[in-house]
């Protein structure tokens, strides 16, 4: 049985839908996990979910599972973010620090998304473009979020233990051949990971480990946009 929802607008068909968004915002779910988070007739489920496909606001798995669609980052992304501009200025320093490129991630469904990014001015970088969305089972980006427990991924529990216990993550060559980063967590007062701070270049820059090379000025960095924020 369908219960009221808290912040009811009165529009049925909206609620539902935000509804259906709420519970997918977690974690893929399938047809059987949305009826049941959200007290829909499976039915009602299915034609709601279908419909926010069409405008990509929710997208299938190839489980058949739903998933955060790409709209909702290209909405966000356009919108204004206290975590973001208040990044901006920070990653700016970072870029200035280590000459290499600087992204922040947010967490959208089964993906990844670059939600902002600085690169320096000059020589051989990395960029990745605000809006791409990047997988979950590779790179350092991707271990902060799997060490938190938000995704799971194929990344071993030595290794997840080990980017909780330091706040850091590194990958060298994983997501892309000569790629290399390094990546930390931006938390929350509640110690929620909000979006995952990170450097990346060319691995014959940052080798033999992109930890060890600029790990203590992330940390510096993510530590300022936490207070920031």
């Amino acid at each position: 049985m369908e219960s009221p929802a808290e912040n009811s607008s009165g529009i049925k068909v909206l609620d539902r839908s935000i509804a259906l968004i709420d519970a997918v915002a977690s974690g893929e779910k399938t047809l059987s996990e949305l009826s049941a988070d959200t007290g829909l007739p499976r039915a009602t489920t299915h034609r709601l979910a279908t419909a926010l496909e069409v405008h990509h606001v929710l997208v299938r798995t190839d489980t058949g599972a739903w998933a955060i669609g790409p709209a909702l980052a290209r909405y966000a992304s356009l919108a204004p973010s206290k975590i973001i501009d208040a990044a901006k200025p920070i990653m700016a320093d970072l870029v200035d620090t280590t000459n290499e490129s600087v992204q922040l991630y947010e967490l959208t469904g089964s993906s990844r998304t670059c939600v902002a990014a600085a690169e320096p001015p000059s020589g051989l970088t990395h960029t990745v473009p605000v809006g791409s969305q990047l997988p979950l089972d590779r790179g350092s980006a991707a271990k902060i979020f799997a060490a938190h427990k938000l995704v799971d991924a194929p990344f071993s529990d030595e290794e997840m233990a080990t980017v909780r216990s330091t706040g850091i993550a590194e990958s060298v060559a994983e997501r892309e051949v000569g790629l290399a980063s390094v990546s930390t967590p931006i938390q929350g007062a509640n110690g929620a990971v909000l979006a995952v701070l990170s450097i990346s270049g060319p691995v014959e820059r940052l080798k033999p480990s992109p930890a060890e090379k600029w790990g203590s000025q992330l940390l510096v960095a993510a530590d300022k946009l936490i207070k920031a924020i």
